[in-house]
Protein backbone atom coordinates (compact mmCIF):
# COMPACT_ATOMS: atom_id res chain seq x y z
CA UNK A 1 0.00 0.00 0.00
CA UNK A 2 1.24 3.53 -0.78
CA UNK A 3 -0.12 6.94 0.18
CA UNK A 4 -0.43 9.78 -2.31
CA UNK A 5 1.08 13.12 -1.23
CA UNK A 6 0.27 15.76 -3.84
CA UNK A 7 1.91 14.65 -7.09
CA UNK A 8 4.15 12.09 -5.37
CA UNK A 9 3.54 8.61 -3.97
CA UNK A 10 4.88 7.98 -0.48
CA UNK A 11 5.48 4.45 0.83
CA UNK A 12 3.09 3.59 3.70
CA UNK A 13 5.86 2.75 6.15
CA UNK A 14 7.35 6.22 5.74
CA UNK A 15 4.00 7.67 6.71
CA UNK A 16 3.91 5.48 9.86
CA UNK A 17 7.43 6.47 10.84
CA UNK A 18 6.57 10.13 10.51
CA UNK A 19 3.41 9.67 12.57
CA UNK A 20 5.33 7.83 15.29
CA UNK A 21 8.00 10.55 15.36
CA UNK A 22 5.40 13.30 15.63
CA UNK A 23 3.65 11.52 18.53
CA UNK A 24 6.86 10.70 20.43
CA UNK A 25 6.91 14.07 22.12
CA UNK A 26 3.56 13.52 23.81
CA UNK A 27 3.83 9.76 24.52
CA UNK A 28 4.29 8.67 28.14
CA UNK A 29 5.23 5.39 29.81
CA UNK A 30 2.34 3.16 30.85
CA UNK A 31 1.06 3.45 34.41
CA UNK A 32 2.28 -0.07 35.08
CA UNK A 33 5.89 1.05 34.64
CA UNK A 34 5.56 3.19 37.76
CA UNK A 35 4.19 0.41 39.98
CA UNK A 36 6.52 -0.90 42.73
CA UNK A 37 5.83 -4.47 41.57
CA UNK A 38 7.19 -3.64 38.12
CA UNK A 39 10.27 -1.95 39.54
CA UNK A 40 10.93 -4.96 41.81
CA UNK A 41 10.63 -7.26 38.80
CA UNK A 42 13.18 -5.15 36.88
CA UNK A 43 15.55 -5.35 39.86
CA UNK A 44 15.25 -9.13 40.05
CA UNK A 45 15.88 -9.47 36.33
CA UNK A 46 19.06 -7.43 36.72
CA UNK A 47 20.51 -9.83 39.27
CA UNK A 48 23.19 -12.32 38.39
CA UNK A 49 21.81 -14.96 38.31
CA UNK A 50 18.19 -13.79 38.47
CA UNK A 51 15.28 -15.22 40.46
CA UNK A 52 17.42 -16.92 43.14
CA UNK A 53 16.52 -14.79 46.13
CA UNK A 54 13.92 -14.84 47.44
CA UNK A 55 12.67 -18.16 46.06
CA UNK A 56 8.92 -18.09 45.52
CA UNK A 57 6.31 -20.77 44.92
CA UNK A 58 4.36 -21.08 41.69
CA UNK A 59 0.84 -22.41 42.29
CA UNK A 60 2.01 -23.78 45.63
CA UNK A 61 5.06 -25.57 44.21
CA UNK A 62 8.73 -24.85 44.79
CA UNK A 63 11.29 -24.88 41.97
CA UNK A 64 13.57 -27.95 42.06
CA UNK A 65 16.81 -28.92 40.40
CA UNK A 66 16.06 -31.78 38.01
CA UNK A 67 18.31 -34.81 37.73
CA UNK A 68 17.88 -36.91 34.58
CA UNK A 69 14.47 -35.34 34.09
CA UNK A 70 13.29 -36.18 37.63
CA UNK A 71 11.40 -33.18 39.01
CA UNK A 72 11.86 -33.87 42.74
CA UNK A 73 14.91 -36.13 43.11
CA UNK A 74 14.96 -36.42 46.91
CA UNK A 75 11.25 -37.16 47.19
CA UNK A 76 11.71 -39.94 44.62
CA UNK A 77 14.76 -41.31 46.44
CA UNK A 78 13.12 -41.26 49.87
CA UNK A 79 9.96 -42.83 48.43
CA UNK A 80 12.18 -45.62 47.12
CA UNK A 81 13.59 -46.11 50.63
CA UNK A 82 10.05 -46.53 51.96
CA UNK A 83 9.21 -49.00 49.20
CA UNK A 84 12.29 -51.06 50.04
CA UNK A 85 11.39 -50.97 53.75
CA UNK A 86 7.98 -52.46 52.98
CA UNK A 87 9.44 -54.97 50.53
CA UNK A 88 11.95 -56.15 53.10
CA UNK A 89 9.24 -56.31 55.74
CA UNK A 90 6.95 -58.45 53.58
CA UNK A 91 9.83 -60.83 52.80
CA UNK A 92 10.60 -61.09 56.52
CA UNK A 93 6.97 -61.92 57.33
CA UNK A 94 6.88 -64.61 54.65
CA UNK A 95 10.03 -66.18 56.06
CA UNK A 96 9.29 -65.98 59.78
CA UNK A 97 5.51 -65.99 60.29
CA UNK A 98 3.81 -69.37 59.81
CA UNK A 99 1.22 -69.54 57.04
CA UNK A 100 -1.28 -70.85 59.58
CA UNK A 101 -1.15 -67.65 61.65
CA UNK A 102 -4.50 -65.86 61.07
CA UNK A 103 -3.06 -62.32 60.97
CA UNK A 104 -0.29 -63.17 58.52
CA UNK A 105 -2.28 -62.23 55.43
CA UNK A 106 -3.25 -58.88 56.95
CA UNK A 107 0.43 -58.12 57.59
CA UNK A 108 1.30 -59.00 53.99
CA UNK A 109 -1.56 -56.92 52.57
CA UNK A 110 -0.34 -54.02 54.70
CA UNK A 111 3.03 -54.31 52.97
CA UNK A 112 1.47 -54.53 49.50
CA UNK A 113 -0.61 -51.41 50.05
CA UNK A 114 2.49 -49.63 51.34
CA UNK A 115 4.62 -50.67 48.36
CA UNK A 116 1.91 -49.60 45.90
CA UNK A 117 1.56 -46.17 47.52
CA UNK A 118 5.30 -45.54 47.36
CA UNK A 119 5.56 -46.71 43.75
CA UNK A 120 2.95 -44.16 42.72
CA UNK A 121 4.67 -41.57 44.89
CA UNK A 122 7.90 -42.14 42.94
CA UNK A 123 6.03 -41.82 39.64
CA UNK A 124 4.32 -38.59 40.69
CA UNK A 125 7.46 -36.93 42.01
CA UNK A 126 9.31 -37.94 38.86
CA UNK A 127 6.84 -36.15 36.60
CA UNK A 128 3.91 -34.12 37.87
CA UNK A 129 0.96 -34.72 35.55
CA UNK A 130 -2.73 -34.76 36.39
CA UNK A 131 -2.95 -38.54 36.11
CA UNK A 132 0.24 -39.18 38.11
CA UNK A 133 -1.05 -36.88 40.85
CA UNK A 134 -4.38 -38.72 41.01
CA UNK A 135 -2.69 -42.13 41.15
CA UNK A 136 -0.42 -40.91 43.95
CA UNK A 137 -3.32 -39.52 45.98
CA UNK A 138 -5.56 -42.53 45.47
CA UNK A 139 -2.80 -45.01 46.32
CA UNK A 140 -1.88 -43.04 49.44
CA UNK A 141 -5.55 -42.92 50.41
CA UNK A 142 -5.86 -46.68 49.92
CA UNK A 143 -2.83 -47.26 52.13
CA UNK A 144 -4.24 -45.02 54.87
CA UNK A 145 -7.67 -46.66 54.67
CA UNK A 146 -6.10 -50.10 54.85
CA UNK A 147 -4.18 -49.02 57.93
CA UNK A 148 -7.47 -47.91 59.47
CA UNK A 149 -9.06 -51.23 58.42
CA UNK A 150 -6.25 -53.37 59.80
CA UNK A 151 -5.87 -51.60 63.16
CA UNK A 152 -9.08 -52.81 64.92
CA UNK A 153 -8.64 -56.25 63.35
CA UNK A 154 -5.30 -56.58 65.15
CA UNK A 155 -6.24 -54.80 68.36
CA UNK A 156 -9.59 -56.54 68.89
CA UNK A 157 -8.56 -59.73 67.07
CA UNK A 158 -11.49 -59.68 64.69
CA UNK A 159 -9.70 -62.40 62.71
CA UNK A 160 -10.69 -64.98 65.32
CA UNK A 161 -13.64 -67.25 64.64
CA UNK A 162 -14.91 -67.28 68.21
CA UNK A 163 -17.01 -65.74 69.53
CA UNK A 164 -19.19 -65.63 66.41
CA UNK A 165 -19.88 -61.89 66.54
CA UNK A 166 -16.25 -61.19 65.63
CA UNK A 167 -16.65 -62.60 62.12
CA UNK A 168 -19.89 -60.67 61.63
CA UNK A 169 -18.15 -57.52 62.85
CA UNK A 170 -15.23 -58.18 60.50
CA UNK A 171 -17.55 -58.48 57.49
CA UNK A 172 -19.34 -55.27 58.44
CA UNK A 173 -16.06 -53.42 59.00
CA UNK A 174 -14.71 -54.64 55.66
CA UNK A 175 -17.80 -53.33 53.85
CA UNK A 176 -17.56 -49.96 55.63
CA UNK A 177 -13.91 -49.45 54.70
CA UNK A 178 -14.49 -50.41 51.06
CA UNK A 179 -17.45 -48.02 50.90
CA UNK A 180 -15.38 -45.23 52.46
CA UNK A 181 -12.61 -45.61 49.89
CA UNK A 182 -15.04 -45.83 46.94
CA UNK A 183 -16.85 -42.71 48.19
CA UNK A 184 -13.53 -40.91 48.66
CA UNK A 185 -12.30 -41.65 45.13
CA UNK A 186 -15.73 -40.95 43.61
CA UNK A 187 -15.95 -37.54 45.28
CA UNK A 188 -12.49 -36.50 44.09
CA UNK A 189 -13.04 -37.88 40.59
CA UNK A 190 -16.67 -37.13 39.80
CA UNK A 191 -17.50 -34.18 41.98
CA UNK A 192 -14.50 -32.04 42.88
CA UNK A 193 -10.74 -32.39 43.10
CA UNK A 194 -10.38 -30.90 46.58
CA UNK A 195 -6.91 -30.79 48.18
CA UNK A 196 -8.25 -29.59 51.53
CA UNK A 197 -10.80 -32.38 51.74
CA UNK A 198 -8.25 -35.01 50.69
CA UNK A 199 -5.83 -33.89 53.37
CA UNK A 200 -8.57 -33.75 56.02
CA UNK A 201 -9.83 -37.24 55.12
CA UNK A 202 -6.37 -38.78 55.34
CA UNK A 203 -5.53 -36.97 58.56
CA UNK A 204 -8.82 -38.06 60.16
CA UNK A 205 -8.21 -41.72 59.23
CA UNK A 206 -4.62 -41.45 60.45
CA UNK A 207 -5.55 -39.86 63.77
CA UNK A 208 -8.12 -42.57 64.53
CA UNK A 209 -5.69 -45.42 63.99
CA UNK A 210 -2.89 -43.58 65.81
CA UNK A 211 -5.12 -43.12 68.87
CA UNK A 212 -6.09 -46.78 68.78
CA UNK A 213 -2.47 -47.92 68.58
CA UNK A 214 -1.41 -45.53 71.33
CA UNK A 215 -4.12 -46.76 73.70
CA UNK A 216 -3.34 -50.36 72.80
CA UNK A 217 0.36 -49.84 73.57
CA UNK A 218 -0.27 -48.12 76.89
CA UNK A 219 -2.61 -50.85 78.11
CA UNK A 220 -0.31 -53.69 77.00
CA UNK A 221 2.76 -52.08 78.50
CA UNK A 222 1.00 -51.59 81.84
CA UNK A 223 -0.01 -55.24 81.82
CA UNK A 224 3.16 -56.88 80.49
CA UNK A 225 5.86 -54.40 81.57
CA UNK A 226 7.83 -55.29 78.42
CA UNK A 227 9.51 -52.58 76.30
CA UNK A 228 8.30 -54.10 73.02
CA UNK A 229 4.69 -53.70 74.18
CA UNK A 230 5.10 -49.93 73.80
CA UNK A 231 6.54 -50.11 70.27
CA UNK A 232 3.31 -49.45 68.31
CA UNK A 233 2.64 -46.29 70.28
CA UNK A 234 6.22 -45.08 69.87
CA UNK A 235 6.12 -45.79 66.14
CA UNK A 236 2.94 -43.77 65.55
CA UNK A 237 4.41 -40.96 67.68
CA UNK A 238 7.46 -40.96 65.39
CA UNK A 239 5.19 -40.77 62.35
CA UNK A 240 3.27 -37.83 63.83
CA UNK A 241 6.54 -35.97 64.42
CA UNK A 242 7.69 -36.72 60.87
CA UNK A 243 4.35 -35.51 59.53
CA UNK A 244 5.06 -32.19 61.20
CA UNK A 245 7.72 -31.59 58.54
CA UNK A 246 4.89 -30.88 56.11
CA UNK A 247 3.99 -27.80 58.15
CA UNK A 248 7.41 -26.17 57.69
CA UNK A 249 7.19 -25.80 53.89
CA UNK A 250 10.57 -24.10 53.29
CA UNK A 251 12.33 -23.54 49.93
CA UNK A 252 14.29 -26.61 48.76
CA UNK A 253 17.81 -26.77 50.18
CA UNK A 254 20.26 -27.03 47.28
CA UNK A 255 17.20 -27.05 45.06
CA UNK A 256 16.36 -30.62 46.09
CA UNK A 257 15.60 -31.16 49.80
CA UNK A 258 12.29 -29.67 50.90
CA UNK A 259 9.92 -30.32 53.80
CA UNK A 260 7.85 -32.83 51.82
CA UNK A 261 10.88 -34.94 50.95
CA UNK A 262 11.96 -34.92 54.61
CA UNK A 263 8.49 -36.19 55.54
CA UNK A 264 9.12 -39.11 53.19
CA UNK A 265 12.54 -39.69 54.75
CA UNK A 266 11.05 -39.51 58.24
CA UNK A 267 8.71 -42.45 57.58
CA UNK A 268 11.47 -44.90 56.59
CA UNK A 269 12.61 -45.59 60.16
CA UNK A 270 9.19 -46.32 61.66
CA UNK A 271 8.32 -48.54 58.69
CA UNK A 272 11.39 -50.71 59.32
CA UNK A 273 10.63 -50.74 63.03
CA UNK A 274 6.98 -51.68 62.42
CA UNK A 275 7.91 -54.98 60.79
CA UNK A 276 9.93 -55.98 63.85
Amino acid sequence: MIVRDGSRWTPWWVTLLVAAWLSAGVAQASLGDHLPEFRECVKRLARDPPYLDPIVQYHGKWPFVRILGVQEPCSVLFSLFNFLAHQHGVAKIRDTVPASYPLRRYYIYFGYFGMASWVFSMIFHTRDFSWTEKLDYFAAGASVIYGLYYTPIRIFRLDETAPSFKQATLRLWTGICIALFVAHVSYLTLWRWDYTYNMAANVAAGVIQNLLWSAFSILRYRRLKKPWAAWPGLIVAWIVVAMGMELLDFPPWRGMVDAHSLWHLGTVGPTIWWYK
